[in-house]
């Protein structure tokens, strides 16, 4: 039942069973900077790519298949962050839609307050908090060689952990190769409990300050 939860369009495994190494890359890159693609997966799907390298679907090795994604990932969040260079306070006077919530860019804009540069290296194991990061550093024009450093920094730390543990966790217990599906939405609980506990905190100070 859990599976179902899921879209199979979208899972980790039919993307890398319909597209290969070439739809691999072509997600993350969206995911990691491209408004529209915060509901892609992606530490599901680099974690699935770790277990299915250097295999029929995946024929590349984790040492040639790994640069190629830490490429994809910096690129896309490059992407995100020269769109929100050049349309300026883009998300200011938007409506939201089924792409984009208010809420998504509130809590992105809090944790790159108090984490600030390190944001980008933090923020990568946080769906969505990655997506908006890198536009809303545009928009506040942060210094491109400083965004540079840290977006290809935390590019590499989180391509290389979790494809890791995901080739190295696969070949250890072969049976999770036939698990992909619920394994999947357990990487998606892990690395969504971050927002969710922030956004949790959020709403009892916000109740507290009501309640005095």
């Amino acid at each position: 039942m859990l599976l179902e939860l899921l879209p199979k369009e979208l899972s980790p495994e039919t993307i890398i069973h319909i597209g290969g190494v070439a739809l691999l890359l072509t997600v993350v890159f969206f995911e990691t900077g491209i408004f529209f693609g915060f509901f892609l997966p992606g530490d599901s799907l680099l974690f699935t790519a770790g277990i299915m390298c250097d295999g029929p679907y995946l024929s590349l090795p984790p040492t040639e298949l790994i640069p190629l994604l830490i490429i994809a990932a910096t690129l896309g969040t490059a992407a995100g962050f020269f769109f929100g260079r050049w349309t300026g306070d883009f998300f200011s006077h938007r409506k939201e839609n089924l792409f984009y919530r208010k809420k998504y860019v509130d809590l992105t804009q809090e944790y790159f307050q108090k984490y600030g540069m390190m944001a980008f290296v933090f923020g990568r194991f946080i769906p969505i908090v990655r997506t908006f990061l890198p536009i809303l550093a545009g928009i506040a024009r942060i210094d491109a060689k400083k965004f540079w450093i840290y977006n290809l920094l935390g590019a590499t730390l989180w391509v290389v952990t979790v494809v890791t543990a995901g080739y190295w966790l696969g070949r250890r217990f072969e049976h999770l190769k036939d698990n992909i599906g619920l394994i999947a939405l357990i990487m998606i609980f892990i690395s969504m409990l971050p927002l969710a506990i922030s956004v949790l905190k959020k709403q009892m100070i916000t109740r507290q300050e009501k309640a005095k």
